[in-house]
C-alpha cells in the first residue's frame, strides 16, 4: 500500500479516488478502527487535532493530519467531501462531534459513521441526518454482560431483539439431522453454521448431524437464541 506526505490535499484526492475511509478523531476507537482498515487494505485518511497523536501515526495511516475538522474550510482543503466514507470517531468532545457531523453533512458527504458518547447524544447525530449511530462503549458491555451471565462462547446482536450467538452444541441436538430436531418450532431459533474440531466453519442445513465438542452458530430472537445456548 503506497505511503504519502503528511500534508497535502492532492494527496488526500488521490486516496478518496480509491478504496478509501476518512477517519477524524484518533483516540482509542478512531486509532484501533483505522489501523484494523488499513490491515484490510483499505487507505486511512486520519484527522486530529493533537499533534502527538498525528505525529504517532504518522508512517502507519496513508496519511494522517493535524486539523480541526469543525471548520468546512480545513475539511475542504483536505478533499475530505471526495470521501463516500467518513468516520467520525471524536471521542470526548461532543460539541466538537456534532459541529464536524454538521459540516459534513453540509458538504454532502454520502456515508457518515459517527460515535456516540450516550444516548442524548446519538439522539442528536440522528435528528442531524448521520445514517450511522454507533455507540462503542455501551455495545461492548451489552456484549460482555450477555457473555458473563450465559454459557455463549461469543455474542453479536444483529440488530434491536435478534442476535447471533456462538456456543457449544447441546445434548439434545446430538447425533440427530437438525431436519428432524423441530429445532425452530421447540426453541425459536436456527443453527446457521458449526465447527468441527480444527476444522473451519461449514453452513449448516437439515442434514447436518452435529457431534460432541462441535461449536454452533444460532440465530433468533436474543432471549431465545441465549436460552438456546444454556443447553447443556
Amino acid at each position: 500500500m503506497a505511503r504519502f506526505p503528511i500534508f497535502g490535499g492532492d494527496v488526500s484526492r488521490r486516496i478518496a479516488e480509491a478504496d478509501s475511509v476518512a477517519v477524524i478523531g484518533l483516540g482509542r476507537f478512531g486509532r484501533s478502527l483505522a489501523l484494523e482498515l488499513m490491515a484490510k487494505g483499505t487507505d486511512v485518511l486520519g484527522i486530529d487535532a493533537d499533534e502527538e497523536i498525528v505525529q504517532a501515526l504518522n508512517g502507519v495511516l496513508t496519511q494522517v493530519v493535524r486539523a480541526d475538522s469543525t471548520k468546512e474550510e480545513a475539511l475542504r482543503q483536505l478533499a475530505v467531501d471526495e470521501f463516500d466514507r467518513v468516520v467520525v470517531a471524536i471521542g470526548d468532545d461532543i460539541s466538537a462531534s456534532i459541529l464536524t457531523c454538521s459540516v459534513l453533512l453540509g458538504m454532502g458527504v454520502p456515508v457518515i459513521w459517527a460515535k456516540a458518547l450516550d444516548d442524548r447524544h446519538g439522539l442528536i447525530l440522528e435528528q442531524l441526518g448521520v445514517q450511522h449511530v454507533i455507540y462503542p462503549e455501551k455495545d461492548m458491555g451489552k456484549r460482555v454482560a450477555h457473555l458473563v451471565r450465559g454459557a455463549a462462547l461469543d455474542y453479536i446482536e444483529v440488530d434491536p431483539g435478534y442476535a447471533l450467538v456462538k456456543a457449544s452444541a447441546p445434548a439434545v441436538l446430538l447425533g440427530k439431522r437438525l431436519g428432524d430436531t423441530g429445532l425452530r418450532h421447540a426453541y425459536g431459533v436456527t443453527i446457521a453454521a458449526f465447527k468441527r474440531d480444527d476444522q473451519g466453519w461449514t453452513n449448516a442445513d437439515a442434514d447436518t448431524v452435529l457431534a460432541a465438542g462441535d461449536k454452533i452458530l444460532v440465530v433468533g430472537p436474543t432471549s431465545s437464541a441465549e436460552n438456546f445456548a444454556q443447553l447443556r
